[in-house]
């Protein structure tokens, strides 16, 4: 999550388009950083060309999910296909 604001011991972070409240304790984090959250804390600082790398793979899973089909989904074989 990139950093976009802070107070005190909380910050506002962005990711995939929300926005949302982090604690920062843990680390040394400032308006601009990225960092890696786990259950609302963030946990370590990582620079951002990790985050960028980061960002697209999940990006990636994300579309590949995305493009499953899910048991009662059209986009599977139709019934009166044989596997």
């Amino acid at each position: 999550m990139k950093v976009e604001s802070t107070e005190g011991a909380l910050a506002t972070c962005s990711y995939a388009g929300g926005q949302y409240r982090i604690r920062i304790d843990l680390v040394d984090a400032e308006v601009g950083d990225y960092v890696l959250v786990h259950t609302g804390v963030a946990i370590a600082k990582v620079d951002e060309q990790e985050a960028q790398e980061t960002l697209k793979l999940l990006q990636e899973i994300d579309d590949i999910n995305r493009s499953l089909s899910r048991p009662g989904d059209d986009r599977g074989p139709s019934s009166g296909d044989q596997a």
